[in-house]
């Protein structure tokens, strides 16, 4: 089979108000058939909680804490729980919701396009799978989130190496178009991650961070070689062109798509009524 021509953005470190709108942005301009499906790479700058569409910010997110560990905060276009975005790689996928061999459901969607991911796990020499939630409990408890955290379990076909989650994804469907985006995670700070959210008592918080431990686990504890941010990037980009049978064509904003982007963060992320409106 031929293989397609994708776009492939590198943006660097942005603000978190930047990058939810350059994710907001691409998928606009692909359901108007101004770009072609493209994969994105990116950083946080500062280090930012992201939460999601759904979740409300006053009974789960400690903001105090938040604020005075000078972390970025902002709400996400997608769905999931709350993301601490530091040490990691984060990506974005956007493509049409009928692009050849792209399934109609949200899962099965994952699936195909987490092929990218599982690929690039491998490149690292980490023994990557899907997760498939089997028992009755697992499953009610994707309805029923006891957490607000997203690493505390692994969702239908997310990453896991050695049982344990090593990315987290969320999807959002939009004009006929899929923006799928998620975190990698390289390192990651457990105590400063529970200290965001909201507990009902301390001895909870101590319960939920034990049990994290067993379900949620970054790449560099699993190798005895560091990965670097570079070979991240560089195992994860072979990664996505192996799994989606793709190409990956880089490509740099235009000064006239930046200041789109810049006034998408400004008008909507920047603002209170959309971070805090839940």
């Amino acid at each position: 089979m031929e293989q397609i021509k994708w776009r492939y953005i590198y943006s660097g470190n942005c603000s978190p108000t930047y990058n939810m709108a350059l994710d907001e942005a691409l998928l606009d301009w692909h359901s108007r058939g101004l770009i072609p499906p493209t994969i994105r790479f990116y950083g946080w700058n500062p280090a930012t909680l992201s939460i999601g569409y759904f979740q409300k910010v006053e009974k789960e997110i400690d903001i105090e804490v938040v604020k005075k560990h000078n972390l970025g905060f902002v709400r996400r276009p997608t769905g999931g729980r709350g993301v601490l975005h530091d040490q990691e790689l984060t990506y974005s996928v956007i493509v049409s919701e009928d692009y050849p061999g792209m399934p109609k459901t949200v899962t099965e969607a994952y699936r195909v396009i987490s092929e990218g991911i599982l690929e690039g796990f491998k490149l690292l020499g980490l023994d990557a799978y899907f997760a498939v939630p089997i028992t009755d409990e697992e499953r009610e408890s994707l309805k029923n989130p006891r957490s607000a955290v997203c690493f505390d379990a692994p969702s239908w076909y997310e990453l896991v190496v050695e049982g344990r989650k090593v990315a987290g994804s969320a999807q959002t469907r939009q004009k006929g178009v899929i923006l799928q985006h998620g975190s990698i995670l390289l390192d990651l700070d457990e105590d400063l991650l529970f200290s965001l959210f909201k507990y009902p008592s301390e001895r909870v918080k101590e319960r939920m961070q034990q049990n994290f431990k067993n379900k949620a686990v970054a790449i560099n504890a699993l190798r005895e070689e560091p990965v670097t941010i570079n070979e991240a990037i560089a195992a994860f980009k072979k990664g996505f062109e192996k799994g989606l049978n793709i190409v990956l064509e880089p490509y740099e904003l235009t000064s006239a798509e930046l200041a789109e982007v810049e006034k998408i963060a400004k008008e909507k992320y920047e603002s209170d009524e959309w971070n805090y409106r839940r």
